[in-house]
């Protein structure tokens, strides 16, 4: 063969290329090593923009009634949004200030929660009750298999 390749130079030719891994790889270590979200802390307040959004999706549901397109809503927002000038923009940003405030201070009570250290939560008292019955179950069933297995 003059000028041609074997199958093991055209093996050797090609480049490698490394697989990425699998959702069960080295991906799942990172999300296992996060720490997990606290359901008590506050969320952030919504920007301006955000403000703007929600009053504007409802006029625009009114408006366009058949419309479901998410996208639909989102790109006339933005640009409803552009289109306005700092004074029409005003109120929304007076409000997200406001929410932005708000949120400031629940922050603050919220830290100050955390600094002084995870509260212990008590069990109720129902809780507790099935706990003890399920340990003198326990109890009471191996004593019955004893006595069976000693007749």
């Amino acid at each position: 063969m003059k000028g041609g390749r074997s199958k093991s130079d055209t093996k050797s030719a090609k480049l490698s290329v490394s697989k990425k891994p699998t959702k069960g790889g080295a991906a799942a270590a990172k999300k296992s090593g996060k720490a997990a979200k606290d359901p008590n802390k506050p969320k952030r307040p919504a920007s301006a923009f955000f403000v703007f959004m929600e009053e504007f999706r409802e006029q625009y549901k009114k408006e366009h009634p058949k419309n479901k397109s998410v996208a639909a809503v989102g790109k006339a927002g933005g640009d409803k949004w552009k289109s306005l000038s700092a004074a029409e923009k005003a109120p929304y940003v007076a409000k997200a200030d406001k929410r932005k405030v708000e949120y400031e201070k629940k922050m603050k009570a919220y830290n100050k929660e955390q600094a002084e250290g995870p509260k212990e939560e008590e069990e109720s008292e129902k809780s507790v009750s099935e706990v003890n019955d399920e340990d003198e179950d326990d109890e009471e069933g191996s004593a019955e298999v004893r006595a069976g297995a000693s007749c």
